[in-house]
């Protein structure tokens, strides 16, 4: 091997010769997997710094004691409308048919003209805490002694792109990493046969992966899409084992195979691309055995299987359980494909959206609470923003970005309580706003994670999913 086939910066002499490369790789070959056997078993005594760059997924502490340990995220792409569903407006109905008030105008909204329209739902009050939640909702109604509804968020952007961005990464344009990748870059995982951050649609949002992404993050943090259409854990995760060859066989050929990809980074002087390619064949591997099981619905029982219904989110809230429990870190589920609550003609599809989502939703609640996971997982419902009071078209509404609603449950979260407020015709958030930073802040607190001090040192500045914004709402914990 000559100089001039060399792409590193040493030339020549640093290469190695074909002799001494399988010389040096048979001989680590069984310390690779040694070292693989006790790191499982957890005996390996690399700590801090040094583990998490042998393993890249592997357990870290949070910066304090966590209240939770994982995060459900249920994302209603599209946005559904607040004054639909968890911000009664009995004023709306009054003044339905009027033009929207001057002194409620701003530059923000993306419309300001069409006529105050009444929500087409009953309201009612739920539960102890009296809460109202519109008729949509009747199985999550059960449990609203237990949610934390947020009526006073509000997002930067009235449209799809940015408005779900911001959401997921932080930013609007898609050139940052998404929560689940910050968590899991935190964090690890507590299972190595599975990713630790999984993402359920079936198709893809607007925007797409730019939603789940790592960005600058170590690439094996990025979300895991699963496209969920179909539930056979064989279309879902293809076991591609070799029947010619053992378990341990394989395992070898394997060890052999990444040690020398890692003789081939260690040449190249580090490669971050090539280590988010090695950490995912090992992944892959991995997730032959594991993922086969936990995708598999049919060791679900029967009464479980009816109590969370059918259709792909019944499907997904049941497979977010499983893979919850199973350690991974984050599970988000998009309803539908596209942006399905993006009812701009008739305000009455929401209705439709919701018998899919209630009692699937429902199910999810009771059974976290029925296996011991309710005080450890937190459960998240919204979208990239809510939805206007007025018209558009006859029986429509628009995108909203000024005042929406959204819920939390579960881990560390105050259960039976009201936050915030938008005026009373729910144009925007008047008392309390909260901005989707500040339900970055709060989430991340919640997994004991500082938002300012989590930060990567990437473009000559140390980065953070919360920018330079956002506050931990302490009103929200338990």
């Amino acid at each position: 091997m000559n100089s001039a086939s060399s792409h590193t910066a040493g030339g020549a002499s640093n290469l190695l010769s074909r002799r001494s490369m399988l010389i040096r790789a048979g001989g680590g070959l069984g310390l690779v997997g040694l070292s693989a056997a006790l790191s499982e078993a957890g005996l390996l005594a690399a700590t801090g710094a040094a583990a998490a760059s042998n393993n890249p997924l592997a357990p870290r502490q949070p910066h304090f004691a966590p209240r939770a340990k994982r995060i459900i995220f249920l994302f209603m792409n599209g946005g559904p409308s607040h004054v639909d569903t968890f911000d009664p407006k009995p004023e709306l109905t009054k003044h339905a048919g009027e033009t929207l008030p001057e002194s409620f105008a701003t530059k923000n909204s993306r419309r300001r003209n069409g006529k105050l329209l009444a929500s087409p739902f009953k309201w009612g009050p739920q539960g102890e805490c009296g809460i109202e939640v519109s008729e949509l909702y009747p199985e999550v109604s059960r449990h609203i002694d237990d949610l934390c509804v947020i009526r006073s968020m509000h997002t930067d952007n009235p449209n799809h792109e940015p408005g779900l961005l911001l959401m997921n990464t932080g930013n609007m344009q898609p050139i940052r990493p998404s929560m689940g990748s910050w968590l899991t870059y935190a964090l690890g995982s507590e299972n190595q046969n599975l990713p630790g951050y999984i993402v359920l649609c079936p198709g893809k949002p607007v925007v797409g992966p730019y939603l789940w992404t790592s960005s600058f993050l170590p690439g094996v943090t990025q979300g895991t899409h699963i496209n969920n259409k179909s539930v056979d854990p064989a279309k879902i995760i293809r076991d591609v084992r070799n029947q010619y060859l053992t378990g341990a066989q394989q395992r070898e050929q394997l060890d052999l195979l990444q040690s020398l990809n890692r003789l081939h980074q260690e040449s190249r002087g580090g490669d971050d691309q090539l280590e988010a390619r090695i950490a995912s064949l090992e992944m892959a591997y991995r997730m032959q055995g594991e993922a086969q099981e936990a995708f598999d619905l049919a060791r679900e029982s029967a009464h479980t299987r009816a109590a969370y219904g059918e259709g792909e989110f019944a499907n997904a809230c049941l497979l977010s359980r499983r893979l919850a429990e199973r350690g991974v870190r984050m599970v988000q589920i998009y309803y539908g494909n596209g942006q399905p609550w993006d009812d701009h003609q008739d305000i009455n599809k929401h209705r439709d959206h919701a018998q899919k989502s209630d009692r699937p939703i429902a199910a999810l609640l009771s059974d976290l609470k029925a296996r011991g996971m309710w005080d450890d997982t937190i459960v998240v419902w919204g979208g990239e923003f809510g939805r206007t009071p007025m018209t558009e078209g006859e029986k429509g509404r628009d995108h909203h970005a000024l005042g929406f609603s959204m819920w939390l449950a579960g881990g560390g979260v105050k259960g039976g309580y009201v936050h915030g407020a938008t005026d009373e015709l729910g144009y925007a958030a008047i008392d309390k706003p909260m901005h989707v930073y500040d339900l970055q802040a709060t989430l991340l607190h919640l997994m004991g994670l500082d938002h300012e001090k989590l930060t990567y040192r990437y473009s000559g500045r140390d980065i953070r999913l919360t920018d330079v914004h956002g506050r931990v709402v302490t009103d929200l914990l338990a």
